[in-house]
């Protein structure tokens, strides 16, 4: 391709050949996309890379170690959103501003949610998109369509049954599925830390909350506050699977799989494993997305980025910017990867191929981030914490919501924030 041809010039790279680039990816499906495709990039450039791959749990630990090293083992990385605060903050990845500008590397085909996420960190560019989680709405369209569920519904609520667009008629619609169609409201992760901030998450944004204000002021104790934990623990005590509480992500997909739930709160690229046939035979062609109800979801996703202490800059930069050239990123997308360039995503041969992605591009566009800093994975077990006790019964909603704010709090000090 010529652009990567232009891309070396600019940079003025000397002849890569015989150069080997290593990385550690989490071993999962975008990850053996991208594997498929390094042939093209290794006769393009002369560049080989070699991917090791692991399983989520183990990435941080191994990741830091090397960015604790003299030299780091890892020539690049893929960066989880939790991590994203974490890393520069350390002084371990190195801004890619020069890069950048050198190579006429396009930024604006991101959407600014991804940039805002794991892009920029205190206005520095650290990272590059990879992949977008966020959180979203799947639920069951053929129960909504259901004429005897229909006129049901009209009787006792004087009102059409539809996508539920507000956290009140969410709960309603979930209230209504329970007791009238055989299913539980909602298949909801309960579960302490990670899995239940997400989720609470969702709920906080839609009702129009947020955990910080513009100046690092924790607002989590909001009215909007009150409203989202008050909804969020209504639906998980009276419309969720008995055992929410201790469900975690695979756990929900295998109650709506099982056709047991009217709907999840989850991330959008759950949908085409819900509508596979072979997977979910008994929801295959049933289910559908939407933005949360409220308009405003979880961003989640994951970025490229450079150690500090690689030995190959140059050249894992050069890696970075072919996988995310529109070419490439074009054939991830059609691959079954979670873009996070705007023009994949409104790219006729993807929106044939996945009718779905309209929908999940209006949930990325909307979608807000959590706080990121260098201590956003233990805000998720501080405010995890109190979810959990709120939604069990062990805590008042406020009081919950109230220590979850002054344990926010007191991890912005230790950050030096506050």
């Amino acid at each position: 391709m010529k652009w990567l041809a232009v891309f070396g010039v600019l940079l003025g790279l000397a002849s890569a050949q015989g150069v080997t680039l290593q990385a550690l990816m989490e071993d999962v499906p975008e990850t053996q996309i991208i594997e498929k495709l390094l042939p093209d990039f290794e006769q393009k450039t002369g560049i080989k890379v070699v991917f090791e791959k692991v399983q989520y749990g183990a990435m941080h630990d191994k990741l830091v170690s090397q960015l604790l090293a003299p030299q780091s083992s890892y020539d690049f990385l893929e960066v989880d959103f939790l991590w994203a605060g974490e890393f520069p903050a350390a002084g371990w990845l190195e801004p890619l501003e020069p890069y950048v500008r050198k190579s006429n590397f396009d930024l604006s085909a991101y959407y600014p949610s991804m940039l805002d996420l794991v892009g920029y960190y205190q206005k520095t560019l650290y990272m590059i998109p990879m992949y977008n989680y966020a959180m979203g709405l799947i639920y069951r369209k053929d129960l909504l369509a259901r004429k005897d569920l229909q006129d049901r519904f009209r009787a006792q609520f004087k009102a059409p049954l539809a996508l539920p667009k507000t956290l009140e008629a969410y709960l309603q619609v979930a209230g209504f599925m329970q007791k009238n169609a055989g299913v539980s409201g909602a298949a909801m992760q309960g579960q302490r830390g990670d899995p239940n901030f997400m989720e609470f998450s969702n709920y906080l944004f839609a009702a129009g909350g947020r955990y910080l204000d513009d100046q690092n002021r924790v607002i989590l104790n909001s009215a909007a506050g009150q409203k989202a934990l008050q909804t969020y623990t209504q639906m998980i005590r009276n419309f969720a699977p008995r055992g929410a509480l201790n469900f975690n992500l695979d756990d929900t997909f295998r109650v709506m799989c099982q056709g047991q739930a009217f709907s999840m709160v989850t991330y959008w690229w759950m949908l085409p494993q819900l509508d596979n046939a072979q997977q979910c035979p008994k929801v295959a062609g049933k289910v559908a997305l939407a933005p949360m109800p409220g308009g405003k979801g979880v961003n989640g996703g994951w970025g490229w980025a450079i150690p500090k202490n690689s030995a190959q800059k140059d050249a894992a930069w050069q890696f970075i910017a072919w996988v995310e050239s529109p070419e490439i990123v074009l054939k991830r997308a059609l691959a079954g990867n979670a873009p996070t360039r705007k023009d994949v995503f409104q790219n006729a041969e993807v929106l044939r191929k996945y009718p779905y992605y309209k929908e999940a591009q209006a949930i990325i566009a909307g979608a807000q981030k959590v706080p990121i800093f260098a201590y956003t994975a233990e805000m998720e077990d501080v405010v995890g914490r109190e979810i959990s006790l709120a939604a069990g019964g062990q805590k008042g909603t406020a009081a919950a919501l109230q220590d979850a704010a002054r344990g926010l709090e007191a991890l912005l000090r230790k950050a030096g924030l506050r």
